[in-house]
């Protein structure tokens, strides 16, 4: 019976995939929090480095198992398309999409004072909510592709026009003091003024009662705007790995180890992030390339995967080495909060 159920498919895969693929995550994040980082420290820009490249080797080895999978006849995706290509290619192009976020992110770090030495285990926490939420956005997603063919039209205008807009709009800092979020939080929550260590929630006296009552730490409401943050980047790259596959399982894993290595790099990434500014461009051109081959696959033929995968691979690539070349006097660093 046990093995039955686990053999039954959801959403095109059987459930040991999943179950296998959460039980990685579940795993990975145990070990961060429970063993690299048990104690609460400032993580520098080497171990942020090692940290990520060890995340990589993983997003690697599960990208290679997936296309050992496809080749041998084991793991086959809904539209037939080579699945460890479709992997590979939706990892690089959520991985390179959300280095914007890491802005934001030190943002809002900044703006509720967050130490560096707390900061990492939010992100980490943050993890678990962004599995959740981006695995309904993806379910919605898959669900309408399935009902709604036709929508693949409208990601592919979608992720045109968001191409477009990157090239032609100017860049704007976001104002977290203005965000409606969090006006609504402070309104309707007991939020403490200052951090205690790295709680989320404590109890401490109601000033009209007395009583020992529940309050939110400003340590909290950095971790709930970050994953809104996360969503709404999510409506650029959701429909940017469905532009590449259908697969639901695919697009799923191919973001999740994405995000679990951006949090590792975000340490290195913050610091430098200002030398990246050129690599919004590339992601521009990469995002209407996805968008037109959409119209392509349909209207002409199937476009080589390789061949998008090799594009979406140089255009990445020419964007990072042109911003390193062009901001290669730079001496100044944008510091995460203190």
């Amino acid at each position: 019976m046990m093995i039955e159920l686990f053999e039954a498919a959801w959403l095109g895969k059987p459930l040991w995939m999943w179950a296998a693929f959460l039980g990685l995550v579940v795993v990975l994040l145990a070990f961060d929090l429970g063993v690299l980082h048990r104690d609460d420290k400032e993580l520098g820009v080497s171990e942020s480095l090692w940290l990520s490249a060890f995340y990589i080797a993983i997003a690697m080895a599960f990208g290679g198992y997936i296309w050992w999978s496809f080749e041998t006849g084991r793991l086959v995706t809904e539209d037939g398309m080579h699945a460890g290509i479709a992997f590979f290619t939706g990892y690089f192009i959520e991985k390179s999409l959300s280095i914007d976020n890491v802005f934001v992110i030190s943002l809002i770090f900044t703006y509720f004072a967050i130490p560096r030495k707390y900061q990492y285990r939010a992100l980490v926490w943050g993890i678990l909510a962004v599995i959740v939420l981006r695995g309904l956005m993806i379910a919605v997603g898959a669900a309408l592709v399935q009902e709604y063919a036709w929508i693949l039209y409208f990601f592919g205008a979608f992720l045109i026009a968001t191409g477009i807009k990157m090239l032609i709009v100017p860049e704007s800092d976001p104002d977290v003091s203005k965000n409606p979020v969090v006006r609504f939080m402070r309104r309707h929550m007991r939020v403490t003024d200052k951090l205690h260590d790295q709680h989320f929630f404590v109890r401490e006296p109601d000033p009209a009662t007395g009583k020992l009552v529940l309050w939110a730490t400003p340590l909290f409401l950095a971790l709930v705007i970050i994953n809104i943050a996360d969503l709404i980047f999510a409506v650029d790259s959701v429909p940017a790995i469905f532009a590449i596959t259908t697969d639901t399982f695919v697009v799923y894993t191919a973001n999740i180890m994405a995000i679990l290595g951006l949090r590792a790099l975000y340490f290195a990434l913050a610091a430098m992030v200002h030398r990246f500014h050129y690599l919004k461009y590339a992601l521009a051109i990469v995002l209407m390339f996805i968008g037109a081959k959409i119209f392509w696959n349909q209207l002409v033929g199937k476009f080589p995967p390789e061949l998008s995968l090799g594009i979406t691979l140089a255009l990445i690539a020419g964007g990072v080495v042109y911003s390193l070349w062009k901001t290669r006097h730079e001496n100044h660093a944008a510091k995460p909060a203190e």
